[in-house]
């Protein structure tokens, strides 16, 4: 048959659908190969995921970066990576894979209630127990399985609460030193992000080297002594430098930015680096991670074989962000794919409804009214509904093991997703009552006709897609021990607890995806539009009520020095994650929209794999 006959266009046009899956699939692949490439040094790092048992039958699940140089002839220094609060040990691994190409061994950790690691009894884990990461090392010091590590020289660091663990885990083992009459566990200790604990109650008992990297623009910095972020003569920085040099620092009144004060032989060493960096982005700067670098190489009396600007983490971003952006857009042509050779699924598959008449005069002014009172909607109540999890969820908020509603920051958002889709159904039946029917628009228009039947179909393939798209992650993660992520965004192995919670969170969630696909088909779809504006105009509607509470926060920041939401900043920062996900989610609604001629296959799989992400991503205190 000629290959240009009518007869050969669709399967032609089939063929290119599903090329472009295995497309998606080969680049999901190919750039995680090389992303593990990046992550193991070129195979001179073994990296691999280990789980130690701690107290009260608690766990701590860690990635073990292990340079082949480092042997039992030739043990080598040992640094413990701890995270901030709601991340997991895949999002500092920036840090440990430099150091690990440096020939350094890393244990970087999931804390405790995070990632894949145990909930813990203490309400106060990152203080009482340093998220977990006094367990590790105590096991690191004490145990003759990991008999490559250099047991005199072992170091932790952390970021944010993480600064936080590292810094207690000084004082902790410094105390326990001296009742020993011992060299304390840790040599070495390097605090990111955290200050409000550098007291002299809390230095009093350390007996190892310091360093401290503080942001210059960190959000939380109203909390410190001289409410800023300069570290030059903060009392917590000079108290830290003085913690070293004794009665001979009793004069100090500025800090000198970088350099080392004390003996490290001693243990005596103490640093203070200052980079002009947000909170959040501070473990993903160059300036900031050459910092760690040279204090571990010099504490630890390391050969400069590697300069600590030389430096090749940021690759392996790049790389695991063309996995993410090539595994989400792979949904669309999986989907495309069961439909088309599954008969089960092709009775979902539907005529395109008709576009919406496009408005004209007033109508046209009501459509933006709209759009900026949705807008205005979701700013206006997403710190109010921070402020009122806590009230409705107080065990998750007190850091209690809890089944019921055990997420703390996604209690939050789950409380902003139900109130604004209740406005969102609002706002599109008054605007259909009171102008689109008296101006052509029909509720078949919207794409809403359906049964229980073909409900039942849907949820069956959303569920298909969710699945597929979180093996391949498992097939990935498996074969090259990465997932896929961008900085402090990342999608994480699918964990069977998450099915507890997807039963209790994604019902409420849910009419929010609904609503987004409702109001993108059938209120943002109008005759003679581009796909590409309407599809920009949708994304920026889902996502500029988030994206105006980041504008007032940081605008008032330059402005003042001083955040605009100073008791919720953490709530904010979660909108650094969470405004991309609003943004792509009406181009997944419209796709699916204009597969299956439906509002119902967008919501129903994007809310279980945006969702998905979401819980894996967070604080849990779920007692397992």
């Amino acid at each position: 048959m000629d290959n240009h006959s009518p007869s050969s266009a669709p399967e032609s046009r089939r063929a290119a659908r599903h090329g472009r899956l295995l497309i998606g699939v080969g680049l999901v692949v190919a750039a995680s190969f090389f992303a593990s490439r990046v992550q193991s040094s070129g195979g001179r790092v073994a990296v691999m995921e280990i789980k130690i048992p701690t107290q009260n039958g608690q766990w701590i699940v860690a990635d073990l970066f292990r340079p082949k140089s480092a042997t039992s002839t030739q043990p080598a220094p040992l640094v413990v990576v701890v995270p901030g609060f709601q991340r997991s040990k895949e999002t500092q691994a920036n840090i440990s894979l430099e150091l690990a190409r440096r020939g350094i061994v890393v244990l970087a950790i999931d804390p405790y209630a995070q990632g894949g690691s145990s909930s813990s009894l203490s309400a106060r884990s990152a203080t009482e127990e340093g998220y977990g990461m006094f367990a590790v090392v105590d096991y690191a010091a004490n145990t003759g399985n990991l008999n490559y590590v250099d047991k005199t020289r072992i170091g932790v660091t952390g970021h944010s609460a993480g600064g936080n663990a590292a810094l207690q885990a000084a004082s902790y083992f410094g105390k326990e030193a001296k009742k020993s009459g011992r060299p304390s566990k840790l040599q070495a200790v390097f605090i990111s992000g955290y200050v409000l604990t550098l007291t002299e109650r809390t230095l009093r008992d350390v007996s190892s080297n310091l360093a401290i990297s503080y942001a210059f623009y960190d959000e939380g910095a109203y909390r410190n002594e001289l409410k800023n972020g300069d570290m030059r003569r903060a009392p917590e920085a000079l108290r830290l430098i003085r913690s070293g040099l004794g009665a001979a620092g009793a004069s100090l009144e500025e800090v000198v930015l970088g350099q080392a004060y004390g003996d490290a032989a001693q243990r005596s060493l103490r640093v203070v680096y200052n980079e002009r960096v947000l909170h959040p982005f501070q473990p993903y700067s160059i300036e900031a991670t050459t910092h760690q670098i040279d204090y571990f190489t010099q504490v630890f009396n390391l050969p400069a074989a590697i300069p600590g600007s030389n430096q090749v983490w940021y690759w392996k971003e790049m790389l695991s962000l063309i996995a993410l952006v090539a595994a989400l857009a792979s949904v669309v042509p999986l989907a495309r794919f069961l439909v088309t050779t599954i008969p089960y699924f092709q009775a979902l598959v539907h005529p395109l409804p008709p576009p919406l008449p496009r408005p004209q005069g007033w109508g046209r002014l009501l459509f933006w009214c709209l759009f900026l009172a949705g807008a205005l909607i979701a700013a206006f109540t997403y710190v109010p509904m921070t402020e009122l999890s806590p009230r409705l969820f107080s065990a998750a908020s007190g850091r209690e093991q809890t089944w019921f509603f055990p997420q703390r920051m996604n209690n939050a958002v789950m409380l902003w997703a139900v109130l604004n889709s209740a406005f969102g159904y609002i706002l599109f039946f008054l605007s259909y009552r009171f102008y689109g029917r008296q101006h052509g628009v029909r509720p078949e228009n919207w794409g809403g006709g359906t049964s229980g039947g073909e409900l039942a179909r849907t949820a069956v393939l959303a569920g298909l897609l969710a699945s597929g798209f979180f093996s391949l992650l498992f097939v990935v993660y498996t074969f090259f021990h990465v997932d896929y992520r961008f900085l402090f965004f990342g999608v994480r192995v699918f964990q069977p607890a998450i099915l507890a919670l997807l039963l209790m969170y994604a019902p409420l969630f849910f009419p929010f995806f609904l609503a987004n696909s409702l109001r993108v088909n059938g209120a943002m779809r109008f005759a003679g539009e581009s796909e590409w504006r309407s599809g920009l105009v949708a994304g920026f509607a889902n996502s500029l009520g988030l994206l105006l509470i980041l504008v007032a926060q940081y605008a008032t920041f330059v402005r003042t020095g001083t955040v605009y939401w100073t008791d919720g900043w953490l709530y904010i920062n979660l909108l650094f994650a969470l405004v991309p996900m609003m943004f792509l989610l009406p181009y997944f609604n419209r796709y699916f929209f204009r597969l299956t001629g439906r509002i119902y296959l967008g919501p129903m799989a994007m809310c279980l794999i945006f969702i998905i992400i979401l819980l894996s991503n967070t604080v849990c205190y779920l007692p397992l």
